[in-house]
């Protein structure tokens, strides 16, 4: 444990300062989630910016690890890392900010310096968008040796990349709620600050554009895992080429899986009560997936097959 701590350390200065920073922030959040009992559109006020700092906590931390698998340093990489620890500081300075004021942060328009905050925030957002993009195009043309984990850190860069796409919504016209000064909202059909699910407060009773959001983002950790788990479980079972293709397949299904739903919360229906078509969608998107993943295990050799040939 020490020695990973030790190398983690290392792996790209910026980003793991951001991950300290971000670590000891949501210590704060949650103080004050105990000790302030302000409420702000349904939820604790403190409660956006302890989830934010969590997610740039797994977001920095897994960058970091990301950049570290590349053969050799690429200075481009590590620029475009670093802008966006500066484009997420700037976030959550507006978050953090407008909580101590006890206002919202987003899509809030309802004074001059409350629409600058917001127009900062969504400029700092595409920058970030931009910079991972980059990293991605990096990662992509440099042979990371371990073909697994070089297919998994693919998937979950550009995945991320649909999950933050996924946030676009939210700010489009058709989320204007008609109340002066307010340019978005996260829910569909509802106000938000409708009831919620307990800590992530994604609506109960309508769609709400965060979830496809959330699980897109969180494809950066979850490939990756996968390919971990699929590596020191299944690797005396299954080649390499098997596991990339499986890994292929979760990717594949992984998409598929935020676009749904994104589709959903569009039209309206909160995520635990889909209708017939959403539910016949997410059946079929399983059979898919059930099918693929069956097609490549049957078509697998083993490890010392490959090795023979």
């Amino acid at each position: 444990m020490t020695t990973a701590l030790h190398r983690a350390a290392h792996w790209h200065r910026p980003l793991m300062l951001l991950v300290a920073a971000m670590a000891v922030l949501a210590v704060v959040c949650a103080v004050g989630l105990v000790a302030d009992p302000r409420v702000l559109t349904g939820a604790p006020i403190w409660l956006k910016p302890f989830k934010f700092s969590v997610s740039f906590v797994l977001y920095g931390a897994t960058l970091a690890w990301m950049l570290s698998l590349l053969p050799r340093r690429s200075r481009t990489a590590e620029w475009a890392g670093t802008v966006i620890v500066a484009s997420s500081l700037i976030e959550m300075v507006v978050i953090v900010g407008q909580v101590l004021r006890g206002t919202t942060s987003h899509f809030n328009g309802t004074t001059p310096l409350n629409a600058a905050l917001f127009t900062a925030m969504g400029a700092s957002i595409a920058v970030l968008f931009v910079a991972h993009l980059v990293i991605g195009i990096v990662v992509l043309r440099r042979r990371i040796a371990d073909r697994v984990a070089a297919h998994a850190v693919g998937w979950g860069l550009g995945l991320s990349l649909l999950g933050m796409l996924a946030a676009v919504p939210m700010v489009l016209p058709a989320q204007e709620p008609g109340i002066d000064g307010i340019s978005g909202a996260h829910s569909v059909g509802v106000p938000d600050g409708a009831p919620g699910l307990p800590l992530v407060g994604w609506s109960t009773t309508g769609g709400d554009l965060r979830i496809g959001h959330f699980v897109g983002l969180h494809a950066l950790q979850a490939l990756p895992i996968l390919a971990i788990l699929l590596s020191r479980f299944l690797g005396t079972r299954l080649d390499e080429r098997t596991r990339v293709r499986l890994l292929g397949v979760a990717g594949g299904a992984y998409g598929v899986l935020t676009v749904l739903l994104t589709w959903q919360a569009l039209r309206g229906q909160p995520l635990l009560r889909p209708d017939a078509v959403t539910l016949a969608a997410g059946a079929a998107l399983v059979v898919a997936t059930a099918t693929a993943t069956g097609a490549v295990l049957a078509r697998r050799r083993r490890p010392e097959l490959a090795l023979a040939a």
